[in-house]
Protein backbone atom coordinates (compact mmCIF):
# COMPACT_ATOMS: atom_id res chain seq x y z
CA UNK A 1 0.00 0.00 0.00
CA UNK A 2 1.50 3.33 -1.00
CA UNK A 3 0.65 6.71 0.31
CA UNK A 4 0.28 9.68 -1.97
CA UNK A 5 0.91 13.09 -0.49
CA UNK A 6 -0.85 15.95 -2.18
CA UNK A 7 0.78 19.29 -1.75
CA UNK A 8 -1.50 22.28 -1.84
CA UNK A 9 -0.02 25.64 -2.74
CA UNK A 10 1.00 27.64 0.31
CA UNK A 11 -0.95 30.83 0.56
CA UNK A 12 -1.86 32.92 3.58
CA UNK A 13 -5.49 31.82 3.23
CA UNK A 14 -4.61 28.11 3.50
CA UNK A 15 -2.14 28.43 6.36
CA UNK A 16 -3.01 28.09 9.98
CA UNK A 17 -1.25 29.94 12.81
CA UNK A 18 1.27 27.14 13.38
CA UNK A 19 2.15 26.97 9.68
CA UNK A 20 2.70 30.72 9.55
CA UNK A 21 5.00 30.45 12.57
CA UNK A 22 6.98 27.65 10.92
CA UNK A 23 7.36 29.65 7.69
CA UNK A 24 8.39 32.78 9.60
CA UNK A 25 10.90 30.80 11.65
CA UNK A 26 12.27 29.23 8.48
CA UNK A 27 12.80 32.66 6.91
CA UNK A 28 14.54 33.96 10.02
CA UNK A 29 16.79 30.91 10.19
CA UNK A 30 17.67 31.16 6.48
CA UNK A 31 18.52 34.83 6.97
CA UNK A 32 20.74 33.96 9.93
CA UNK A 33 22.52 31.21 7.97
CA UNK A 34 23.01 33.58 5.01
CA UNK A 35 24.51 36.19 7.34
CA UNK A 36 26.96 33.58 8.65
CA UNK A 37 27.86 32.69 5.06
CA UNK A 38 28.47 36.38 4.35
CA UNK A 39 30.75 36.69 7.39
CA UNK A 40 32.77 33.70 6.21
CA UNK A 41 33.06 35.21 2.72
CA UNK A 42 34.26 38.51 4.20
CA UNK A 43 36.86 36.66 6.29
CA UNK A 44 38.04 34.70 3.26
CA UNK A 45 38.55 37.84 1.19
CA UNK A 46 40.41 39.67 3.95
CA UNK A 47 42.58 36.68 4.90
CA UNK A 48 43.46 36.11 1.24
CA UNK A 49 44.65 39.71 1.00
CA UNK A 50 46.77 39.34 4.13
CA UNK A 51 48.24 36.07 2.86
CA UNK A 52 49.13 37.69 -0.47
CA UNK A 53 50.85 40.62 1.23
CA UNK A 54 54.58 40.35 0.49
CA UNK A 55 55.43 42.36 3.61
CA UNK A 56 54.38 39.48 5.86
CA UNK A 57 56.98 37.06 7.12
CA UNK A 58 56.94 33.55 5.60
CA UNK A 59 55.82 31.95 8.90
CA UNK A 60 52.93 34.38 9.20
CA UNK A 61 51.94 33.81 5.59
CA UNK A 62 51.97 30.04 6.13
CA UNK A 63 49.66 30.47 9.12
CA UNK A 64 47.35 32.71 7.10
CA UNK A 65 47.34 30.14 4.30
CA UNK A 66 46.23 27.46 6.77
CA UNK A 67 43.53 29.80 8.14
CA UNK A 68 42.37 30.51 4.61
CA UNK A 69 42.07 26.81 3.84
CA UNK A 70 40.00 26.29 6.98
CA UNK A 71 37.74 29.27 6.21
CA UNK A 72 37.10 27.95 2.70
CA UNK A 73 36.20 24.55 4.11
CA UNK A 74 33.75 26.17 6.57
CA UNK A 75 32.28 28.20 3.69
CA UNK A 76 31.60 25.04 1.68
CA UNK A 77 30.21 23.28 4.74
CA UNK A 78 27.87 26.20 5.44
CA UNK A 79 26.54 26.02 1.87
CA UNK A 80 25.99 22.28 2.33
CA UNK A 81 24.18 22.91 5.63
CA UNK A 82 21.89 25.44 3.97
CA UNK A 83 21.20 23.00 1.12
CA UNK A 84 20.33 20.18 3.52
CA UNK A 85 18.09 22.40 5.64
CA UNK A 86 16.41 24.61 3.04
CA UNK A 87 17.04 22.89 -0.29
CA UNK A 88 19.63 23.24 -3.01
CA UNK A 89 17.83 26.14 -4.72
CA UNK A 90 17.86 28.24 -1.54
CA UNK A 91 21.53 27.38 -0.93
CA UNK A 92 22.51 28.47 -4.44
CA UNK A 93 20.49 31.69 -4.09
CA UNK A 94 22.18 32.44 -0.77
CA UNK A 95 25.64 31.72 -2.23
CA UNK A 96 25.03 33.91 -5.28
CA UNK A 97 23.62 36.72 -3.13
CA UNK A 98 26.60 36.60 -0.77
CA UNK A 99 29.15 36.47 -3.58
CA UNK A 100 27.45 39.36 -5.35
CA UNK A 101 27.11 41.66 -2.33
CA UNK A 102 29.95 40.93 0.09
CA UNK A 103 32.90 43.12 -0.78
CA UNK A 104 35.91 44.44 1.04
CA UNK A 105 37.16 47.83 -0.17
CA UNK A 106 40.61 47.61 -1.76
CA UNK A 107 42.06 50.24 0.57
CA UNK A 108 40.80 48.38 3.69
CA UNK A 109 43.77 46.19 4.42
CA UNK A 110 45.00 46.30 8.00
CA UNK A 111 47.75 43.72 8.32
CA UNK A 112 47.18 41.03 10.97
CA UNK A 113 50.27 42.03 12.94
CA UNK A 114 49.21 45.69 13.04
CA UNK A 115 45.73 44.66 14.13
CA UNK A 116 47.13 42.45 16.91
CA UNK A 117 49.40 45.26 18.15
CA UNK A 118 46.47 47.67 18.13
CA UNK A 119 44.32 45.24 20.14
CA UNK A 120 47.13 44.70 22.64
CA UNK A 121 47.53 48.46 23.09
CA UNK A 122 43.79 48.83 23.66
CA UNK A 123 43.82 45.96 26.18
CA UNK A 124 46.60 47.65 28.20
CA UNK A 125 44.34 50.59 28.88
CA UNK A 126 45.43 54.05 29.91
CA UNK A 127 47.77 52.79 32.64
CA UNK A 128 49.86 50.61 30.34
CA UNK A 129 49.20 47.45 32.38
Amino acid sequence: MSTTVLQAPLSPATLGPASRYVLDSREVLLSYETDELAALRFSIILTARWEADRDEEPEARAGLRADLELLRKHYGDKIDDIAMTFGVDEAMKAKEDVERHVIVPRDWKAAPRQREMQCEAEDMGEYGL
